[in-house]
């Protein structure tokens, strides 16, 4: 059975509407213009991976119209799974992984610096509580995010946000997500979303304001979070990609590093469903220029344009 819509997604910090097939319970959503690549809504948060991929290419593959025309399909197993059980275009994918199924041993494995930053959180008076997802949440994030208008470089392109949106932002998988809060006296000065996928917990967001960063308010989350998993015996904290593109090196992998996440792979498939499809899949076109490119060019375009970021905010400054 397949149904034929559309679905908004954010991408970027936005919502947009995009093409949607529903085929076997799941969310195919197909985004792209050059590369139409078809891939499963939320695929990171869902607790099993696709059922039957074969049947779910052939019902791609039936469909005439542009918008719901895709070149690759796209999926992924669990973590941690190795085996190969499907005939299609493979490669491993790294997510960045921690065992949470002892805290102690999870503790002692950490750096002893990070373990110092953790206990000059406590030291400095910093408090993490989990909170109910409420008006008074969703107003002490909108501070958090509208702290600045740059994160890490970039634009903060949570900055300035309606309430609402950030209501909208924050919604998802709540019925099965715990929100850690950092808490300088009654201020909200970071927070965790920590979301449930069976026996594994993945975070969605963790941000802390930078005027704290003394407190450090991040190590304490992720401590925090740690604890949480090892209490509810989950077996694994996800925290996104090892790798991002041909990066090798940057401030969050080695935050990631510190805090005891290694990487563990994933099989990844690409199925090309068009004659453009198969040449993309060839070629690794899929990637995208950051996947593409040597690290060393990417890394020197990162930084390129934090600094331009900068110059253009530091200029819209003194202009005002």
């Amino acid at each position: 059975m397949i149904d034929d819509r559309s679905i908004e997604v954010s991408v970027s910090g936005k919502w947009k509407r995009v093409p949607a097939l529903e085929v076997q319970g799941r969310d195919i959503i197909i985004c792209g213009r050059v590369v139409r690549i078809a891939q499963i809504h939320d695929e990171d948060w869902l607790e099993t991976s696709i059922g039957d991929p074969v049947a779910c290419v052939k019902e791609l593959k039936r469909q005439t119209s542009r918008d719901y025309r895709a070149d690759i399909f796209t999926f992924a197993l669990k973590p941690g799974s190795t085996a190969v059980r499907y005939d299609y275009p493979m490669e491993l994918e790294g997510i960045a992984a921690a065992p949470t199924d002892d805290f102690r041993r999870w503790w002692e494995s950490l750096p002893q610096e990070t373990r110092k930053n953790v206990r000059r959180s406590q030291k400095r008076g910093l408090i993490v509580e989990v909170m109910p997802f409420n008006d008074a949440l969703v107003e002490g994030i909108a501070a958090v995010n509208n702290e600045t208008s740059m994160r890490q470089g970039r634009p903060n392109r949570h900055y300035g946000k309606s309430i609402d949106q950030v209501r909208r932002d924050h919604e998802s998988f709540v019925d099965r997500s715990d929100f850690l809060c950092a808490y300088s006296g009654s201020e909200l000065i970071g927070y965790l979303k920590l979301v449930y996928i069976g026996d594994v917990a993945s975070i969605l967001n963790i941000v802390a304001k930078t005027c704290h960063q003394d407190k450090r308010p991040a190590n304490a989350l992720i401590a925090k979070a740690v604890e949480i998993c090892a209490a509810r015996e989950i077996r694994e904290l996800l925290y996104g990609r090892y790798h991002y593109g041909n990066k090798r090196g940057s401030s969050l992998l080695a935050f990631k590093i510190r805090h005891g996440f290694r990487e563990l792979v994933r099989p990844r498939f690409y199925v090309p469903l068009t004659s453009w499809g198969t040449l993309c899949v060839t070629m690794k076109l899929y990637r995208g220029l950051g996947g593409i490119l040597p690290g060393r060019i990417t890394e020197a375009a990162s930084m390129a344009r934090s600094k331009w970021h900068h110059l253009r905010n530091r200029f819209a400054g003194v202009a005002q």
